[in-house]
């Protein structure tokens, strides 16, 4: 295990950051530094802009699919692949799609022995373990895409929004692609032309199966040591966590439904249903969460259905919001009259189980937004929201304004971002307030009782068990320095 020092991050951030400047102005990475290299005459023609130089960690599945979603930006090139399973067939593929790319299995050496090769990181490996590749980027002077959500703890995700404040010169972008589709774009729209307002209710929901329905909820130790898979580093799998046997219920893919290493449903797809909602309607923190639901309870793994009422209070003109949040095959929301049936497109993920007698959640997942004057459904990701019932829509009609295209894909965003042409539309700043919100909502389900937040000093009121889970568990030993940076 390596123990870099902070010296060494000092010196190999400011090399990263001139790479970073390098790639705007033409400039090599050593030019960028020497103060006595003179500015090019304003007469002669800007270079043209250069790809942005990515390392991706984490380069099969998921990671797998994002490298390709950057690829075909054409914006970018991967000079870094590094994964902890380099041998697996998604794994192998990548790196066959990137034979010049050098590849590491440790995200430490890759900062470390490569840092100054690249401008821009990609991550997309389990929940827990985005904070510490994170933290050390941004040290290191490296923009950053990091894959919904951001990070497992409340006080996590406040050092990552904490360290990208310092660092403004530096990018992030999470990885809620619809933040970039029709439904930002609609939504935005709307609320500014004042079409949503005056909100006060939000029922969301996702009733698909998950990997963990089927473990015995009788639990009361976790899975037995299987043999690790060859040539996998499942010590740096496990990051900052406290140190669990390898076990094929944690990986591949199976991580997200255990309290250790991911977020449940909420944090999976919440990310790409409230997002919207929580950013436009500028709702923060809540300040009260109520598990007002919990089947199959346990220690270890999320329930199977989970009904969470999240408190908002008012904001300026805005009235208070209850946010609702349903999770579970069959576990329905209330369904307004007019609802209707959907069309099928690519962002709506049909439920597997069967539908409550006499409602009809064929959109799922999905939300309905009441506000005072007017009822809205809507999916996830891009799709964008209907007006409900029909015969109030068909009224509205004359009165919607035009909604603009994107500019851009949430890829194309942040590479242009990383270029100085754009902005990104999910930086830490936006999406970390509603990843604290997930992260409240799970305290609520793992102390099985209702907790007051204290949005201004962040804490849960007379609840010190609750309060202690803000921030978890400490790190394992050697893996203490990323919460200093």
């Amino acid at each position: 295990m390596t123990n870099i020092s902070r010296r060494k991050f000092i010196q190999v951030g400011a090399v990263s950051a001139a790479g970073a400047i390098a790639a705007t102005s033409g400039l090599s990475a050593m030019e960028a530094m020497d103060p006595r290299k003179k500015k090019k005459s304003a007469n002669q023609p800007a270079p043209k802009p250069e790809k942005v130089r990515m390392a991706a960690v984490g380069i099969a599945n998921r990671g797998r699919q994002i490298i390709q979603e950057f690829d075909a930006t054409g914006l970018c090139e991967f000079v870094a692949l590094c994964d902890v399973d380099p041998k697996s067939k998604e794994s192998q593929q990548t790196i066959a799609e990137h034979p010049n790319a050098k590849v590491f299995t440790d995200f430490r050496k890759l900062f470390d022995e490569y840092g100054s090769q690249f401008d821009a990181v990609c991550i997309a490996i389990p929940d827990f373990s985005h904070f510490p590749v994170t933290m050390l980027a941004l040290n290191q002077g490296k923009h950053v895409y990091v894959e919904k959500p951001m990070a497992r703890t409340f006080y996590e995700c406040q050092l990552m929004m904490d360290s990208a404040r310092r660092h403004p010169n530096l990018v992030t972008q999470v990885g809620n692609q619809g933040h970039s589709e029709a439904n930002y774009w609609q939504f935005k729209t709307w609320v500014e032309a004042g079409i949503i307002k005056d909100v006060y209710r939000i029922d969301a929901f996702f009733n698909a199966w998950r990997r963990w329905y089927p473990y015995d909820p009788n639990i009361d130790h976790y899975p037995e040591a299987m043999p690790v898979p060859d040539g996998m580093e499942w010590n740096i799998w496990n990051t900052t966590a406290q140190f669990h046997d390898y076990n094929d219920k944690y990986h591949p893919g199976n991580w997200r439904g255990w309290y250790d290493f991911g977020l449940g449903a909420l944090g999976d797809w919440g990310a790409h249903i409230i997002d919207t909602c929580h950013e436009f309607l500028q709702l923060g923190l809540p300040y009260e969460i109520d598990p007002l639901k919990i089947t199959d309870y346990n220690d270890y793994f999320f329930p199977k259905e989970t009904t969470l009422r999240f408190k908002f209070p008012s904001r300026g003109d805005m009235p208070p919001v209850d946010l609702t949040w349903y999770d579970g095959e069959t576990n329905y929301p209330p369904i307004p009259e007019g609802y209707g049936k959907r069309d099928v497109n690519q962002d709506d993920v049909p439920a597997s189980g069967q539908n409550v007698p006499g409602q009809d959640l064929s959109l799922s997942p999905g939300k309905v937004i009441y506000s005072k004057d007017l009822t809205f459904r809507g999916g996830t990701h891009g799709a964008t929201l209907q007006i409900i019932p029909p015969e109030v829509a068909k009224a509205m009609e004359g009165k919607l304004p035009e909604v603009p295209p994107t500019p851009s894909n949430h890829y194309a965003n942040f590479l242009k971002a990383c270029k100085g042409e754009e902005k990104t539309r999910s930086p830490f700043e936006v999406f970390g307030p509603m990843c604290q919100t997930f992260c409240l909502g799970i305290i609520a389900i793992r102390t099985q009782r209702k907790i007051t937040f204290d949005r201004v000093t962040n804490t849960i009121l007379g609840d010190p068990f609750a309060n202690s889970l803000l921030t978890d568990r400490p790190p394992r030993k050697g893996w203490e320095e990323y919460y200093k940076m």
